[in-house]
């Protein structure tokens, strides 16, 4: 760890292998956009790099206040963290959180010049969440609240919000839609909270999966890719959503290791190679969606 540089440090920070979780929405949304001749790069662009900015901004939070919660220890089961580690310190950590989610906002000035106040109160409402997930009197994620707010931000407002950007409008087939991918998002959350399980009970941190335990989380993601795989089915109207939704549950294929691992473990740390793997489902179920939505 002490040969760490600093790069290096700041990328594992910002854990990069997430954000599949943020692109995925918003290439439906931006090839729902195009399906229905909407579609504005520009907007598009700035709905995906704002979108990436604040997930990193609130993965940075995360490791950050996890530590100074107590949640973040020597015990953990996951990946590195920067700060419980000491390869960078906790107010240089913090500087970075702000920093980051100051560049999010500025893209976010450029999406309100485009497409107005609604997008104020996405933006706002996104990074506060970011950081409320683990920060605050009532942080999100240690009240067990973190797999609903996962659900609503990465599925129907980050699908519906990169529409409306290009579209100036909101339209029933981007929550749909939304509704799908926030699903599978979700289950990566919850793969993660299954690890940390035990942990987190040890921490104080209340998350969802702390709260129903082992066995019914493992059903929660079972329900997840059940949902994941029904959205396009529902949504099959014709020409718009026929190619896409075949290639979305054609990607579902990929849920087949993670589900076996999820099901069978026995040691948490088996766990890292099922979110690894739910994080690709993810990516590859987002990008099978709006590629078939773009052969229309």
């Amino acid at each position: 760890m002490a040969s760490l540089t600093p790069i290096r440090a700041w990328i594992i920070a910002a854990r990069p292998q997430t954000l599949t979780a943020v692109m995925a929405p918003v290439l439906i949304g931006g090839a729902l956009a195009h399906a229905d001749g909407v579609f504005a790069l520009l907007p598009f662009m700035a709905a995906l790099f704002g979108g990436m900015l604040i997930q990193i901004g609130t993965n940075i939070a995360n490791d950050y206040f996890d530590f100074v919660k107590g949640a973040d220890t020597t015990q953990r089961l996951g990946g590195l963290r920067v700060t419980q580690a000491g390869v960078l310190s906790p107010k240089t950590v913090r500087r970075g959180m702000w920093i980051v989610f100051t560049l999010a906002t500025a893209v976010g000035v450029y999406l309100v010049a485009i497409a107005g106040w609604p997008i104020v109160a996405i933006g706002i409402a996104s990074i506060a969440a970011g950081v409320a997930y683990t920060a605050g009197p009532f942080p999100i994620g240690y009240l067990g609240l973190g797999d609903l707010f996962s659900f609503v931000f990465f599925g129907p407002i980050a699908v519906a919000g990169t529409y409306y950007v290009q579209a100036l409008r909101f339209a029933g087939h981007t929550l749909l839609a939304g509704i799908g991918i926030g699903a599978l998002v979700t289950a990566i959350l919850v793969v993660n909270n299954l690890r940390d399980e035990r942990t987190d009970r040890a921490a104080g941190k209340r998350t969802l999966a702390v709260r129903i335990g082992s066995r019914w989380t493992r059903v929660e993601y079972v329900l997840l890719l059940v949902v994941g795989a029904v959205v396009p089915i529902l949504g099959w109207r014709g020409a718009l959503w026929s190619a896409g939704g075949m290639l979305a549950v054609a990607a579902l294929l990929l849920a087949w290791p993670p589900l076996r691992i999820v099901s069978s473990f026995v040691d948490p740390r088996e766990l890292n190679v099922a979110l690894h793997g739910t994080a690709q489902l993810v990516g590859a179920y987002g990008l099978a969606f709006a590629l078939g939505l773009l052969l229309v």
